[in-house]
């Protein structure tokens, strides 16, 4: 089975639905990078009448978690895969549609090799960069994922 944005947004469904009820979609993936959007909508708003930061961090989670989910199917092998920190800055209220990017997919393949070479843990740091509509950035996120092969 191959990973599509539209098997990625029916995940979402059953897998992650407080995501998928915010509107978190993904539009685009291959090995490199994945585009994710979210809507700002009442549903996903905070009292500022803006997107709640906890929103913008499901889909920028996702649009790199979306990446190592590919990766490691493409490995052939049973690779378990946590966050393990994060960190985020915000320059704009998030309002309209947010499309968050990670281009990072290159960073995944060095560690996965070497995690499944020695069986020793090993840690990526992603990035997301949320864009707004008139192409201004309103959030970037960092994501320390850590995979580790399966026993």
């Amino acid at each position: 089975m191959n990973i599509t944005p539209r098997k990625l947004n029916a995940f979402t469904l059953f897998k992650l639905p407080s995501a998928f009820f915010c509107g978190v979609r993904t539009q685009y993936i291959d090995t490199e990078k994945c585009i994710v959007r979210v809507t700002h909508r009442w549903i996903n708003q905070n009292p500022f009448k803006s997107m709640f930061w906890a929103v913008q961090g499901m889909a920028a989670e996702f649009s790199t978690g979306a990446l190592m989910m590919l990766k490691i199917k493409e490995s052939g092998k049973r690779v378990s895969m946590l966050v393990t920190s994060n960190s985020a800055t915000f320059s704009k209220k998030a309002t309209g549609k947010i499309t968050f990017t990670c281009n990072d997919g290159n960073l995944i393949d060095e560690a996965l090799q070497k995690t499944i070479e020695t069986g020793e843990g090993q840690t990526v740091r992603m990035k997301s960069v949320g864009i707004n509509e008139e192409g201004i950035e309103v959030s970037t996120f960092i994501f320390e994922w850590s995979i580790k092969v399966r026993g």
